[in-house]
């Protein structure tokens, strides 16, 4: 059965990236995403989805492909752990 990442796995996950790339914080992704800290922290916590335009520069800045952003934000389901 699918599951889907909860917020706060997704926060988890959003340190443990950010820190293994050296990001500091949600200012510094912001600057590196042009977009704003207030969406990027909505898009983690799972308050709000990001648009298409979004998904691109949030890869690009986390090294992460589209399916995996999409995953982690709770927008489609984790493939199935055997």
């Amino acid at each position: 059965m699918a599951t889907r990442y909860t917020s706060k796995q997704t926060n988890e996950w959003l340190r443990n990236t950010m820190k293994k790339l050296g990001i500091s914080s949600l200012d510094e992704l912001s600057t590196m995403t042009k977009i704003d800290r207030g969406s990027l922290s909505r898009y983690f916590n799972q308050d709000r989805r990001p648009s298409i335009d979004a998904i691109v520069p949030i890869c690009s800045a986390l090294k992460v492909s589209s399916d995996e952003l999409l995953i982690v934000l709770g927008a489609a389901d984790r493939p199935d752990q055997k």
